[in-house]
């Protein structure tokens, strides 16, 4: 189980891919958002002024029935008294008449509400219908008279189609006829306007969607896109990495290697010598103490200061490896023994130069600085060609400055990390990073400059330092 979940986990890889991915992930998400919103708005804008035009068409329709009403009874009503019975009557029945398409009819009430004429509905006929309110609770009867009573006007509400007694929207219009106190209205049902607009909602929606899948797919692709992209570049840089790796390594094997051959060669060329040098003289003295020679004394004197001589470059072996003045005085000291050393061995002039420190650097920044210094001086030595080295140390607000300068032919110019940047130039870098600093490179054709910062972190307090090497510089 836990190798499965180990598996899941993710790489640094594809923790960068995941991180990269995200931001297009979610602008793709806020633009289907804001595109189906959009759309959704525009399509509404439309389907309602649609709605709207059809609705007026069929205000406008009503009006024209209506029209033809009032010009097949305004004589009759123009002519007769309120009370003309026989003058209503014959109004209503030329309405009742007045049938048009399948469900189109005009209909009368009087103001108390009592219905007169509906012929496609002659059970409402000679009721009283005051309050009457459809399924939704829009008052009917009510509305209308009051619509009438005001001269006319439209009123909509749901009714019963007389053609299939289904519900179904209605838009009526209504007029009043005041001598009479009658209300005289007729109504089409917009269902068909209403399955219009409803169609067109859908093929919205149907757009929408498609519009969002589309966008979707695209996406999809572009994340497959960045995906892949981001393979084919992951195992490209990882080849390239693992040729790196494999040069890198294969330079530290011959840095080892160059690095035993030098002090198997100077145990040989030196030490081991010396050692052969005394024996030497210890034999030839003991042979010439046996014979009471009178040079043996001088003998023996000879191989004591070939003893002394292996004994110290022994030291001086032991030294270059790890100098013990760095642990026992301090940096400054020690970085003083090399650049002197180094002056002496090579012939190159040296200086060294120096503040002393009020605090007191850590053990990795002492190391880590000797051995940048070392690392510099060897390579001045091997490439530069220079005939003057300063070597400067300095403490500062920001922490410690270690520079070195010479006056040889440069180095080209190339960056610690470049590929053919040479494997002394990686390990300063490396060790400035370690102890999260700078190592900065100034070469020009008349010399070079290195120089390595360490952040105040890797400063001790005097309160931090030994009471013992409180005194003694960095």
């Amino acid at each position: 189980m836990r190798r499965f979940l180990s598996h899941l986990r993710p790489s640094y890889g594809q923790k960068l891919s995941l991180l990269a991915t995200l931001p297009l992930i979610l602008a793709v998400a806020a633009i289907t958002v804001l595109v189906a919103h959009q759309s959704r708005q525009l399509a509404e804008r439309e389907i309602h002024a649609l709605e709207m035009r059809l609705i007026e068409a069929k205000r406008a329709e009503l009006k024209n029935y209506m029209s033809i009403a009032r010009t097949a009874f305004i004589n009759i009503y123009g002519r007769a008294a309120p009370d003309d019975e026989r003058a209503k009557t014959a109004v209503a029945q030329i309405l009742a008449a007045m049938l048009y398409g399948q469900d189109g009819y005009f209909f009368v009430f009087d103001y108390k509400g009592n219905n007169l004429v509906s012929p496609r509905q002659t059970h409402l006929i000679g009721k009283n219908w005051t309050g009457l309110e459809d399924v939704n609770g829009t008052a009917i009867t009510d509305t209308l008279i009051r619509i009438a009573r005001q001269g006319g006007g439209y009123h909509t509400y749901d009714w019963p189609k007389p053609s299939t007694g289904e519900t179904a929207r209605m838009v009526t219009y209504v007029v009043g006829l005041q001598d009479w106190r009658w209300a005289i209205g007729t109504g089409i049902f917009i269902d068909d306007v209403l399955e219009t607009v409803a169609a067109s909602r859908a093929e919205v929606e149907s757009r929408v969607r498609r519009t969002s899948q589309y966008i979707l797919a695209i996406a999809v692709g572009a994340l497959l896109m960045v995906f892949m992209s981001g393979l084919v570049i992951n195992i490209r840089e990882r080849r390239l990495a693992d040729v790196k790796l494999k040069a890198l390594t294969q330079r530290v094997f011959d840095a080892q290697e160059e690095e035993r051959g030098r002090v198997a060669r100077e145990l040989h060329d030196g030490i081991s010598q010396l050692l052969v040098g005394v024996r030497y003289a210890l034999d030839s003295a003991k042979r010439r103490f046996a014979k009471g020679d009178d040079k043996a004394e001088e003998t023996l004197d000879r191989g004591i200061g070939h003893l002394s001589n292996a004994i110290q470059e022994v030291r001086r072996i032991s030294r270059d490896l790890r100098p013990g003045v760095l642990d026992d005085l301090g940096l400054g000291p020690a970085l003083k023994a090399l650049t002197d050393e180094f002056a002496k061995r090579t012939g190159i002039e040296a200086q060294f130069t120096t503040v002393v420190f009020r605090n007191r650097l850590d053990n990795d920044a002492k190391n880590a600085l000797y051995r940048i210094a070392q690392e510099a001086l060897t390579n001045v030595e091997r490439h530069s060609g220079a005939t003057h080295v300063t070597v400067d140390l300095r403490g500062h607000i920001g922490g410690a400055t270690l520079r070195i300068s010479d006056n040889g032919s440069g180095i080209p110019q190339e960056g610690p990390h470049h590929p053919r940047a040479g494997l002394g130039l990686r390990n300063m870098q490396e060790r400035a990073e370690q102890l999260e600093g700078t190592l900065r490179i100034f070469s020009t054709r008349s010399g070079t400059a290195i120089a390595a910062e360490v952040p105040l972190s890797h400063i001790l307090t005097p309160e931090e330092a030994s009471p013992d090497k409180r005194k003694a510089s960095a």
